[in-house]
């Protein structure tokens, strides 16, 4: 099977939980996600399948949208609320208006020190691998930037929330350093992902539909191939030119990344403009 699912991660399952259960339910062995979701967190995971798995690369810049729940009263290891406690439990004391006032430095561009426990790879190995095995972890600060944050409710200790940003962006190292600036600590108690790119939660199918579709009922919700990639134009090519790039070069477009189809659907490759409206495939589907 090749193709894009968006699925809606519940909580409680990690993103290698879903990739199983996608290869169980579609039979295709080659399958990865476009950017880990947390346990805790739910919503939008979208996974690569088959031949498309060559497309990865360029997905890697897609901004994320947010919304979810900020606790505050204490900080925990993990920044969010499946670590230990990181210090005694203190009052806010804050209103919501003077939250939101301490919420609007996290806005633009910004270095940001990504969690500990977290995905974030040091010499090959996840981060948070080395920190369960009690190794000293030095992660450094990214550039990211932040498109919005904006608190929307305030109930005791617990504030909602939504997020617009950048790719690389660790929403449990904002509740961490809300916490600060609030002087009581925060973690992050409840996230769901909306959406990834141009992916939604409208693109998306539930584990238990899943669970319960055949392969071909699967593959029907896969997104169409031209809805992908939108930033980049598409040519439909016949067969001989379809020849032409498999084997090296075809003159087409001037952009400088184009998709090309072989029929309405069938995506050949992605091409790069290497001169004038000479290009050259860099991914070649098959």
């Amino acid at each position: 099977m090749n193709g894009l699912l968006v699925i809606d991660k519940p909580a409680g399952m990690t993103s290698h939980d879903v990739v199983a259960i996608v290869r169980r339910a579609t039979g295709e062995r080659s399958t990865g996600h476009l950017g880990t979701l947390d346990p805790m967190a739910t919503g939008v995971l979208p996974l690569l399948l088959g031949k498309y798995t060559r497309l990865a690369q360029f997905f890697s810049q897609a901004e994320k949208h947010y919304t979810g729940t900020i606790h505050f009263g204490f900080a925990t290891d993990t920044f969010d609320a499946e670590g230990a406690p990181a210090g005694d439990p203190m009052p806010l004391m804050q209103s919501l208006d003077e939250l939101r006032t301490l919420a609007a430095k996290f806005h633009g561009e910004m270095l940001q020190t990504p969690p500990v426990f977290s995905a974030k790879k040091i010499q090959g190995v996840p981060a948070h691998k080395l920190a369960r095995a009690g190794k000293e972890v030095r992660v450094k600060p990214a550039r990211i930037f932040i498109h919005d944050f904006t608190l929307t409710s305030l109930a005791g200790d617990e504030a909602g929330f939504t997020m617009h940003v950048s790719a690389g962006g660790y929403v449990r190292s904002v509740a961490q350093e809300l916490g600060q600036l609030a002087g009581c600590g925060a973690h992050l108690s409840s996230l769901r992902r909306t959406q990834a790119g141009v992916f939604t939660l409208a693109n998306a199918i539930t584990i238990d539909e899943l669970k319960q579709g055949t392969p071909e009922q699967i593959e029907a919700r896969a997104l169409h191939a031209r809805t992908l990639l939108p930033e980049m134009p598409s040519v439909t090519i016949d067969t001989e030119t379809a020849g032409r790039i498999r084997n090296g070069m075809a003159e087409f477009s001037t952009a400088p990344l184009i998709k090309i189809f072989e029929g309405p659907r069938d995506l050949l490759a992605i091409a790069r403009r290497v001169a004038g409206s000479l290009v050259q495939p860099i991914v070649v589907m098959g």
